[in-house]
């Protein structure tokens, strides 16, 4: 008797899970738009050679930035796209940051478009171009900020300008939101999100960098996926410290200081964070998931069952897909004795941490010191800021996202996803539930390891397909 009942719950399992699988279909995807614009793609191109040219470096020592190249840049936009300027209004708000108003035909709540026109420092010597030239060979832009990101922020203005220039005006107002030190955490978009709360603005959806048209980046899926970003991790910077009598090396207790410290370290490597397969994550499983292998879609039609594959994978390899799905630690400094022959008495290091919008600092840290066991150990956070709020997908503000990516780049799945690393737009967070995070461009995975890296560069058509982006989700606004 028990057999059979063994049986019939195994052949009831099996037919659940075939079930399930047979109806993870593909969903709708989002409306296409037939429309094509002619506009002057050579023009898009020369204005972000000119963009690049400057050298729009972010430090975290403001006095090694040179203010002169923010202003050259500053100087050049109304040259570089004067229908822009001959409509729209634009402050100059403290921190480096631009806001242009754009008029819309009637009352009612704006659409902002974000970008930053700042830039990381370089290596000039381990570039096969230099940086700064902005120099095109066999249709490819070389330069810093091409990719991250000039190529939006040139993007938006070119869009705009070409609009303008065709007598388009906006149903409701948008604004053109940019800051010059995105990449040191500056004040310039802080600083916009508070004019927009002293005017009592409320976006209906705000479009910054995060996610964008690439390929072999979810498991079992061929197809190119454009990827938005609806929600972006927390990060915080966690200090480690203990302390000691110090001495010399000569005649050591079984474990200094910077021993201490190590096994700390691998007892948080060996137990990492929870696995989170909810919210945006979830989203994009749902969404992807139905486009993958027989394999992968028994997988992720069935998470109540088989969501310990995600996880043990992610625990295992890392990677994206881990990061997508749980809070990460990578430990990147560490400090001890300033001579190799005493004992320090004091050592410290430091975990990067990009936290899941199922966590928050204090539960981060609390997790940390639970999991190191050692009261000698202290754990600080030092920088640190809450993940992003998670924005709606089932709402207006993303369709319109959504079908201007898919009629854009035509023949790719859009789908939700959660950005891991930080932008602008999480400060966006208090005043919209409608912030979306799409770099307009498709990417390989070489271009993407540019990004902050040495060699970065752009293909001239990758240019024109970001203004075409914006040109479509303008005319939706």
């Amino acid at each position: 008797m028990l057999g059979y009942l063994i049986l019939t719950a195994v052949i009831v399992f099996i037919a659940v899970i075939a079930v399930r699988t047979a109806r993870f279909a593909p969903k709708a995807q989002p409306q296409l738009s037939g429309e094509t614009y002619d506009f002057d793609k050579d023009a898009a191109v020369d204005a972000l050679r000119q963009l690049v040219q400057c050298k729009t470096i972010s430090y975290n020592d403001h006095s090694q930035e040179d203010d002169r190249e923010f202003e050259k840049l500053i100087s050049l936009l109304p040259g570089l796209y004067p229908h822009v300027f001959d409509v729209c209004s634009f402050n100059q708000l403290p921190d480096r940051a631009l806001l242009l108003r754009w008029p819309g035909k009637n009352p009612g709540d704006p659409a902002v478009l974000m970008a930053h026109y700042d830039v990381v420092p370089v290596n000039e010597e381990n570039w096969e171009k230099p940086p700064f030239a902005g120099i095109i060979e066999d249709g490819i832009l070389w330069g810093r900020g091409t990719l991250d990101t000039k190529v939006t922020f040139n993007g938006v203005f070119s869009a705009a300008n070409y609009l303008i220039g065709q007598g388009f005006q906006p149903e409701n107002d948008i604004y053109f939101a940019f800051s010059g030190g995105e990449e040191v955490n500056g004040k310039g978009a802080p600083n916009i999100v508070q004019y927009f709360i002293d005017h009592d603005i409320h976006p209906a959806m705000v479009v910054d960098e995060g996610g964008a048209v690439v390929e072999n980046v979810f498991p079992g899926v061929k197809h190119p996926c454009g990827l938005i970003g609806i929600a972006e991790k927390g990060m915080m910077n966690a200090q480690f410290r203990t302390v000691s009598a110090g001495g010399h090396a000569s005649a050591p207790k079984p474990h200094t200081p910077v021993g201490v410290l190590s096994a700390a370290c691998k007892r948080v490597e060996d137990h990492p964070f929870q696995a989170h397969i909810e919210g945006p994550a979830a989203q994009m499983f749902d969404t992807l998931g139905r486009y993958s292998t027989l394999l992968y879609r028994v997988i992720f039609a069935n998470m109540w069952c088989f969501g310990w594959v995600i996880d043990l994978l992610g625990r295992t390899s890392g990677g994206e897909m881990n990061a997508l799905v749980r809070t990460t630690v990578a430990f990147t400094q560490m400090e001890g004795s300033s001579a190799r022959n005493v004992i320090p008495p004091e050592a410290k290091m430091v975990a990067n941490m990009r936290l899941n919008p199922a966590d928050s600092i204090a539960s981060a840290l609390e997790y940390l010191k639970k999991t190191v066991k050692n009261d000698a150990v202290e754990i600080t956070a030092l920088e640190f800021f809450e993940p992003s709020p998670v924005s709606e997908t089932n709402c207006t503000a993303w369709d319109k996202v959504a079908s201007a990516v898919a009629s854009t780049w035509r023949g790719c799945i859009v789908s939700p996803y959660l950005m891991v690393q930080c932008s602008d737009s999480r400060h966006y967070g208090k005043i919209s539930n409608h912030v979306y995070r799409f770099s307009a461009m498709d990417m390989t995975a070489e271009e993407r390891a540019t990004i902050h890296g040495n060699n970065e560069r752009i293909r001239l058509e990758s240019i024109a397909k970001a203004v075409e982006f914006y040109i479509r989700l303008m005319k939706q606004c």
